[in-house]
């Protein structure tokens, strides 16, 4: 999958081809319907498949201050989308400047002159241009003058996360703060992943004999509510069953949020400076306070006990 950074980086002998617009933070099920169907548009057509997305999200710009909880960082909004078979992800730098285009204004300089769109395909809350004054009925009417067709998906996806309402990143993202990890993980498609690079910590868990990956998260990153989890941690390309603590080390009196990660069984890992992933299968229980080491030492064993057979009955599930 090519990617761009930026109208400028778009090739100049770039031909006609079918997009879809939008932030898609999680790449959830919602998502893959509409990228889904750009893709398959984009086949029937005989032309590549566009996502254009922006960097960073709109509403830091629109209110500074606003950013939501990011559920997916781009990279990995890239792998996930190639794996939906996307041929290009454009990612829009949006500026104070950005902001300012009409919805006409957008439609030229991105969809008619760069991108040369055949077939726009969005969702039938699709909105752009200054103001978000631009919907899918005003795209519709300027396709007849650019000559590209609009297809709307309104398609609603919806189980039983969050009551059974609609999947939207706003859904994933709540679950996920309420450390919902089974809710999360119907909405996203998949268990809910933190990234970051692995830092030196307080080397408690060495020292009780659970070192763990302390995880420095990206800006924004939506983090699972404080607690215990199991899931895995993924370090130069392994996926090892791990449990994973969320939150400020009470036992310790520690005032640091962190995410750190056993990776179970898994002693003389030298994971400094690396960047990992850890994913979130189940929560396992809340942060507590004991009243000695053993009784620390008892929960912690515990929570790997359970750790390695909940991430043992997903594999086998799967």
């Amino acid at each position: 999958m090519q990617r761009w950074r930026g109208l400028e980086d778009i090739p100049q002998d770039w031909g006609r081809s079918v997009v879809t617009i939008g932030s898609y933070d999680g790449v959830h099920r919602g998502h893959q319907l509409i990228i889904g169907r750009a893709v398959a548009t984009a086949r029937e057509l005989g032309v590549p498949s566009v996502v254009v997305t922006f960097d960073p999200h709109p509403s830091e710009v629109v209110r500074p201050g606003s950013h939501p909880p990011i559920l997916a960082p781009y990279d990995r909004r890239a792998e996930l989308m190639a794996g939906l078979g996307v041929d290009a992800l454009l990612i829009l730098p949006f500026t104070a400047e950005f902001s300012q285009l009409s919805p006409a204004d957008f439609i030229v300089k991105v969809l008619v002159d760069k991108l040369h769109a055949r077939a726009v395909i969005e969702g039938p809350n699709f909105r752009f241009g200054h103001r978000a004054a631009g919907n899918v009925d005003f795209l519709r009417e300027l396709g007849s003058t650019y000559d590209y067709q609009v297809d709307v998906v309104d398609l609603v996806e919806r189980g039983t996360a969050g009551g059974g309402v609609p999947f939207s990143s706003t859904l994933a993202r709540r679950l996920v703060a309420e450390g919902d990890m089974d809710g999360a993980a119907e909405v996203l498609g998949r268990p809910h992943r933190v990234e970051g690079v692995v830092v030196r910590g307080a080397q408690r868990g060495r020292e009780l004999g659970y070192p763990t990956a302390n995880v420095e998260t990206q800006p924004h990153t939506a983090i699972p509510a404080d607690g215990v989890y199991a899931g895995w941690l993924t370090a130069d390309g392994e996926r090892m069953p791990a449990a994973i603590s969320v939150g400020t080390n009470v036992q310790f009196d520690a005032t640091e949020r962190t995410v750190e990660a056993y990776a179970i069984d898994r002693l003389g890992l030298d994971l400094y400076g690396k960047h990992v992933a850890v994913d979130f299968l189940a929560y396992v229980r809340g942060m507590a306070k004991f009243e000695s080491l053993d009784g620390l030492l008892e929960a912690i064993a515990d929570d790997v006990k359970r750790a390695r057979v909940l991430t043992d009955t997903y594999d086998a599930k799967r």
